[in-house]
């Protein structure tokens, strides 16, 4: 076998140890410095705002003490030992996952999945249509019913190191019509409604009609749909569900949610267009200053300069503009960066929900907000409240809750509220996870202008990298309304930008100890680039900062061997009745088979293990 570039890739067969990494040398466990934060560049950035006001941040914590040197390295971990992979499994599993992902694999049987199903269902009746399920789809990609029929899993898992991400995996099965008309109502204010208000937003931020079904090509993410502030509530008292029966089930545990089950989707949009219009109109005084194309952080505008442009744009006098930029940290640089101008958004839009900001294609004023009924301002109030209760509940049950990704439209609002709570909920530790798709465009500028945000004030930054979930429906829409596509334009590209960040990320982690990251993916490359890039940064396993995820059912070549070597790795668990899993069920059995048709190294091993158990007599044996 050639060898390694990382030793912990393969387990020596020779039985010699692999050579110890960096962190087995007693000057790998000098203390680090932290890493210097850049000078000051405005009034806000060293600032946090309470009901009294702004007022400064303690300064940060010392550095931890330095890492152990008497920890050993972690066991090679080796993706490719069909026994190591499936030492958790009975047969009867492996036959049924060697079943199922075969079928996977057949095109026709998936295309057509929910008509055979409701077929099934008709014929078999549902008792035994129930009991068919349970021993391959549902058995397969979900945990049980309820909260008490998923713990035996969970405690199985759990004593081959992989924890569990509970998910309550029950989904309205709307028909497309039906979606649609949901859709569009709950996209448009009334004001719009009265009006026809709705087309002097920006295309890709209101609802359009043909993409009202937001299930269309997505088959790896769960879809809501606003019904009323009731149906709401319900979803909210799920999550709270969700938490405690993680917290119940598991130390450590992750739980996942979805903002578009919170609220009206209407806010999502619009604060969305908010956001990325204030960002715009940063980057374009930028580009005026002489600073078009550098980096996100990098630019950094002067502020008497962009005194004067407000000016002259009609947005505010020199003299109405100047309290925004006047504080303690102003005089030692003068200039302002991305984030001090995204927290001026945050008193302004208070004061005033008629913020001008100019379209320069149209060289008119607009403004950043539309009024809202005082229903409409109660929904978003009410939204904001249900995403509190949550973390509160969270932090109370020491679970860990990722807000999960969704559509380039809704995700700047997702990722803005979801860093509200961070600020509030991170302070000790990573409590709040965002999540980035690493298919947009401007994935690496999101995160490292979070990251550096976590630094300036001290909490703790948690992350889930994704690749993305929505990549067709995302390029056709954009396409067909006639906008610039916010996805990668290869996979390969999706690969660097996954690589990028996660790299920026690790060595965040190696210098701070106020990260936390979980790679969720199935590409055994990536896990492999992950491994790698711990070893050479010195990041122990032990450290608990970096995690791995996959889906239940998906992938357990690369989970259990992790686990197992003591890296923290975890399940997304699925779990709720069967008829009300189908959905998600169908979706398991479409992404199956695009992976299947990509690679069958998953059904190759299942095939050598039980060859190897049904030659060494232990097929039917408790003993593997």
């Amino acid at each position: 076998r050639a060898a390694s570039p990382c030793p912990w890739l393969h387990r020596a067969r020779s039985g010699r140890s692999a050579p110890p990494p960096a962190w087995a040398s007693p000057a790998a466990h000098a203390p680090r410095p932290p890493p210097p934060l850049p000078p000051p560049a405005g009034p806000l950035r060293y600032r946090r705002r309470t009901a009294g006001g702004a007022r400064p941040v303690e300064p940060p914590p010392p550095p931890p003490p330095p890492r152990g040197a008497e920890r050993e390295p972690p066991p090679a971990v080796d993706f490719g030992d069909p026994r190591e992979a499936f030492r958790s499994k009975s047969s009867a599993e492996l036959l049924r996952g060697l079943v199922v992902l075969g079928l996977c694999a057949v095109g026709p049987l998936v295309e057509h999945n929910r008509e055979l199903l409701r077929v099934c269902q008709r014929v078999l009746g549902q008792a035994l249509f129930e009991r068919l399920m349970k021993m391959t789809f549902y058995g397969q990609f979900v945990a049980g019913e309820d909260q008490e029929a998923i713990k035996p899993l969970i405690r199985r898992n759990q004593a081959f190191g992989v924890g569990a991400v509970l998910d309550y995996s029950v989904e309205e099965d709307l028909s497309a019509e039906e979606a649609e008309r949901k859709e569009l109502d709950s996209c448009t204010s009334a004001a719009e409604k009265e009006t026809g208000g709705a087309e002097q937003r920006e295309k890709q931020y209101r609802a359009h009609r043909g993409f009202g079904d937001r299930r269309g090509g997505v088959i790896s993410a769960r879809t809501y749909f606003y019904a009323d502030e009731a149906k709401c509530d319900q979803h909210m008292e799920t999550f709270l569900r969700c938490i405690d029966a993680s917290g119940g089930s598991s130390e450590n545990g992750f739980s996942a949610i979805k903002l578009t089950a919170l609220g009206r989707p209407q806010f999502l949009l619009q604060f969305s267009e908010v956001l990325v219009k204030w960002r715009r109109f940063f980057h374009q005084m930028a580009a005026e200053q002489g600073q078009a194309g550098r980096a996100a952080l990098e630019m950094k505008l002067e502020a008497e300069k962009l005194q004067e442009a407000l000016a002259n744009l009609g947005i505010a006098t020199k003299a109405e503009s100047q309290h925004w930029f006047t504080g303690e940290n102003l005089g030692m640089s003068g200039t302002v960066d991305l984030l001090d101008w995204n927290s001026l958004i945050d008193s302004r839009t208070k004061l005033s929900k008629l913020l001008l900001v100019p379209n320069m294609q149209t060289g008119q004023l607009e403004p950043l907000l539309s009024r809202f009924t005082e229903e409409e301002d109660l929904q978003m109030k009410r939204m904001l409240q249900r995403m509190d209760v949550l973390a509160k509940r969270a932090t109370e049950k020491g679970v860990r809750l990722m807000v999960d990704a969704e559509q380039s439209y809704f995700q700047p609002a997702i990722s803005r509220l979801t860093l509200e709570m961070q600020r509030r909920f991170n302070r000790d530790r990573a409590i709040i996870f965002n999540t980035y798709q690493c298919y947009l465009k401007e994935a690496y500028d999101n995160v490292t202008v979070d990251v550096e945000l976590s630094r300036r004030e001290g909490w703790h930054f948690g992350t889930k990298l994704v690749r993305g979930a929505y990549m067709e429906q995302e390029r056709e829409r954009a396409a067909q309304i006639g906008y610039e596509d916010p996805i990668n334009p290869t996979y390969e590209k999706t690969n660097e930008m996954y690589h990028r960040c996660l790299d920026y990320i690790l060595e965040e982690i190696k210098h701070s100890w106020k990260a936390n990251v979980m790679v969720a993916s199935h590409n055994e490359d990536t896990v492999k680039f992950t491994l790698r890039r711990m070893m050479e940064l010195g990041i122990h396993p032990s450290e608990k900062k970096v995690y791995f995820g996959q889906l239940l059912g998906m992938c357990d070549q690369i989970t259990f061997p992790l686990g197992q070597a003591g890296f923290p790795v975890y399940k997304y668990v699925p779990y709720g009745p069967v008829n009300e899993v189908l959905p998600y069920l169908s979706r398991r059995a479409q992404e199956n088979r695009g992976f299947m048709q990509r690679a069958n190294r998953e059904r190759d091993l299942l095939w050598r293990e039980v060859k190897r158990r049904l030659l060494t007599g232990s097929l039917f044996s408790p003993n593997h």
